[in-house]
């Protein structure tokens, strides 16, 4: 597939990552105004009420500090996964959050589990090792750009004073994230991108034996002359000589 077919820059690349954002906001919000807590439908792991958190978790935040964090990442990571991997997309979105919600629940702390995070490291994880696999240059400067800017998160999936002291962070939650971003990246399949062909010598059938420019240099790359090229003798042809034979043909009745 030509990679300027595929990546195309289209609304849906930055209206789905807001209408998420704008969900997640609305529910903030919601909660400010009429004065609830909805963080009991977080992730309470390995009970049954605490499933719910699976769904609801990711827009759930304890704090405005926390959906600030969680908002800017998580608008540019689904930028990027749409625009780069735009068949992949939506069930990398929602099969990260419906497995790394499950896997939390499995894995987690007994206390509740809210906010995006986890989501945020499904993109992160699947966009830098998806880079990585498919071995394309476009793909893999996208994944060392992920590195430089969120590398450090690697640092807040194990757990540590800062994870488990008066943070409280889900380091459960962000393991689960990455790993199931791991998973997705090497099962799902991305099309055979082939790049713009531009020179003739990029094309499957150039023969360098045949190129006029390759014919200046030998097989050790020096360059040299080639023949010139003879020019044939050609008998010049006089053209032949043409008649014209006039003939008058008086009227009727005219005398001559």
């Amino acid at each position: 597939m030509n990679d300027t077919q595929h990546f195309k820059f289209t609304p849906s690349v930055w209206l789905v990552p807001s209408l998420l954002l704008g969900l997640m906001w609305l529910v903030w919000g919601a909660e400010r105004v009429f004065h609830v807590d909805l963080a009991s439908h977080g992730i309470t792991p390995r009970t049954v009420e605490g499933l719910q958190g699976v769904l609801f978790s990711p827009f759930l935040h304890a704090n405005l500090q926390h959906l600030a964090n969680n908002s800017i990442p998580l608008f540019i990571l689904g930028t990027a996964l749409i625009y780069f991997y735009r068949e992949l997309s939506l069930k990398v979105l929602v099969y990260g959050i419906l497995f790394s919600g499950l896997l939390t629940w499995v894995i987690g702390r007994d206390s509740v589990h809210i906010g995006a995070s986890s989501l945020v490291y499904v993109l992160v994880s699947f966009i830098f090792f998806k880079g990585l696999y498919t071995q394309y240059y476009r793909l893999m400067a996208l994944s060392l750009s992920v590195v430089l800017v969120y590398g450090g998160m690697v640092w807040y999936v194990f757990p540590s004073p800062i994870t488990t002291g008066e943070l409280q962070i889900s380091w459960e939650g962000h393991l689960a994230g990455l790993l199931v971003g791991l998973v997705m990246a090497i099962r799902f399949k991305t099309p055979d991108y082939v790049a713009d062909i531009q020179y003739p010598w990029e094309k499957p059938e150039f023969n360098p034996e045949e190129d006029p420019f390759m014919k200046h240099f030998d097989e050790h790359g020096n360059f040299v002359n080639t023949p010139a090229v003879e020019e044939e003798n050609v008998a010049e042809v006089n053209p032949q000589a043409i008649e014209y034979v006039y003939t008058f043909k008086p009227k009727e009745g005219e005398k001559l």
